[in-house]
């Protein structure tokens, strides 16, 4: 018997709740496009200001999205858990990420490459609308909590 610890399973995009019962052949065509992430507590999974290249899909672990507010310590807007998603800033121009990302436990993630997932979501429109209109409350509930976090930051 081996003291050496088992390898975690693969993980496959058709288990993560943002792609469940999406067209198989769409799957199909992002496996060149994805690859695992794990990061340990503390890491970072996307740093403010630097380019936004990944769409990453939590599956175990716990990450902090966290804002920078002049003469404030760093705030977490939102806490992000197993089933949901880290960014949307790699969908639109200037591709920067507007915030940090931190896992506050260790975590696994399936990144996605931006610029290839841009373009398949251009070249595919029914998958590329379906995708969006699964991505857009993920942002509206992002914008809504970053509005809710300003308003009790300075107390308006």
């Amino acid at each position: 018997m081996s003291d050496r610890p088992h390898a975690p399973p693969p993980l496959h995009l058709a288990e993560h709740p943002f792609f469940r019962e999406m067209d198989p052949d769409f799957l199909d065509l992002l496996k060149d496009k994805v690859h695992e992430r794990p990061y340990h507590t503390g890491d970072l999974v996307v740093r403010e200001g630097e380019i936004a290249d990944e769409f990453s899909l939590i599956y175990s672990g716990k990450v902090a999205l966290e804002i920078g507010v002049a003469d404030r310590p760093r705030t977490t807007i939102q806490t992000l858990g197993p089933g949901e998603v880290v960014g949307w800033s790699w969908l639109a121009p200037p591709y920067r990420w507007r915030f940090d990302a931190r896992a506050l436990k260790p975590t696994r993630t399936l990144a996605l490459t931006a610029p290839r997932l841009r373009a398949l979501l251009e070249s595919r429109p029914a998958d590329g609308y379906q995708f969006l209109m699964r991505l857009l409350p993920v942002i509206a509930e992002r914008l809504e909590n970053t509005r809710l976090q300003l308003l009790d930051l300075y107390g308006v």
